[in-house]
């Protein structure tokens, strides 16, 4: 696409935009300032450097065996660098415990430090990337069904030592970077049966988040998230959305919402504002459900475009932190990075591109024709030439021009691992 077809295709729709009283320019320069956290399993299913070849467990699957997937450090930080260059704005990778660099050394999870991600800070300060933090509990011989919840109380410290030791490398990566590292706990504990007493496990798990969270750090935020359910743990989840919901509101605690966590007739978008009143912040983790959390990549859809309009909607952008948390080995890794990134941006976009004033001023007359009309025009407004001149000012290709340049990549790289 030349350059002079999106500046005057974007000319054209900045006039349209303006006619509703919205300014194009500010709605770029807001998306600019919008950083996704990354997620760096979907270049490598989730394998991790700590454990090759060990087999996930969890409730967690990838499914797929499309060659190309990154079997070392260095080539997933060569992935994320290609996915970086065709994605516009400046963003964050978020990193789960397993991905630490061990230099091929055992280090079990309960013996993790901030120094087995040094390489991942010095790297990301030089990619111009921050960092985010995850626990991880699962795929692992003492991961069972149970972990933080467990009534062995030598597994369930053994798994709260391994948080500690988590929360202390999310504020190692914080102090490094100036910038808060957001670190995430989920735990997949549960049962394929309804347990004889369900407030027993929730009650451990309420005594070790308290003894987890007993220091308090300056450079990091603690986010707790939820599931609905786990494969082989359909019947009960510890950590369910209430559990986590009230535990959030009460100790001031992020609650993180997956979009895959959840029943499927469930709207998170709805939750946001409720969230808003009684928690400090929240974070999303953005997938794509199908019957249930399977976390295909994410595109633009109702679910995706309700979740963005709500967050400019309620001016939350300050508040609320979003991530990408989606694996799809079924085609090119790169390639399903890069769809579900710019798809997330280009939701955002519309959003911010939605006439709120002239929409609330129907609502507040009680003009609700008019309304859901404006609503429906908006759907085939030209925001695709907004998004190409984003692309533009941020040198990475517009429309469809990325595809090649996947293709690319795939050709000279990926192609050639064995």
């Amino acid at each position: 696409m030349k350059d002079s077809t999106i500046k005057n295709a974007y000319e054209a729709a900045k006039e349209r935009y303006a006619e509703l009283g919205v300014d194009t320019e500010k709605a770029i320069e807001s998306l600019k300032k919008i950083s996704l956290s990354l997620h760096c399993w979907q270049t490598d299913d989730v394998t991790g450097f700590e454990n090759q070849g060990g087999e996930l467990t969890g409730g967690i699957q990838v499914t797929g065996n499309y060659p190309g997937r990154a079997r070392s450090i260095d080539e997933l930080r060569a992935d994320i660098i290609k996915v970086t260059s065709l994605i516009p704005g400046s963003h964050r990778l978020s990193l789960h415990e397993i991905y630490g660099d061990f230099g091929g050394k055992a280090v079990d999870r309960d013996q993790v430090e901030p120094k087995h991600f040094q390489s991942w800070m010095d790297w990301a300060k030089e990619s111009n990337l921050k960092l985010d933090f995850n626990s991880t509990s699962f795929s692992h011989p003492k991961s069972g069904n149970l972990t933080l919840a467990n009534p062995d109380k030598g597994i369930r410290d053994f798994w709260i030592e391994h948080t500690k030791r988590c929360r202390k490398v999310s504020e190692a990566m914080g102090k490094y970077q100036g910038d808060p590292c957001i670190m995430n706990l989920w735990i997949h504990d549960g049962s394929k049966e309804v347990p004889a007493n369900r407030l027993k496990y929730r009650q451990i798990l309420e005594q070790s988040l308290d003894e987890i969270f007993a220091v308090k750090y300056r450079n990091m935020k603690d986010c707790i998230e939820a599931k609905l359910f786990g494969i082989g743990l359909e019947s009960y989840t510890v950590g369910s959305y209430d559990f986590y919901l009230g535990y959030g509101a009460k100790k001031g605690k992020i609650v993180t919402l997956d979009t895959g966590h959840f029943h499927l007739t469930e709207s998170v978008a709805d939750k946001i504002s409720s969230l808003l009143l009684f928690t400090p912040e929240i974070m999303l983790h953005v997938s794509r459900p199908i019957r249930w959390d399977s976390d295909h990549v994410v595109i633009i859809n109702d679910d995706l475009l309700d979740l963005t309009r709500e967050i400019v909607r309620c001016n939350a952008l300050n508040r609320i932190h979003i991530g990408l948390d989606y694996f799809d080995a079924t085609i090119n890794r790169i390639g399903a990075y890069v769809i579900g990134t710019r798809s997330t941006q280009k939701a955002l976009l519309m959003a911010l591109l939605e006439p709120q004033r002239k929409l609330q001023q129907y609502e507040a007359k009680d003009q609700l024709f008019q309304r859901l009309a404006l609503q429906e025009e908006l759907k085939s407004m030209p925001w695709s030439a907004v998004w190409d001149m984003f692309c533009l000012q941020n040198d990475v290709p517009a429309g469809d021009n990325y595809i090649a340049e996947i293709e690319k990549y795939e050709k000279a790289v990926t192609s050639k691992r064995k």
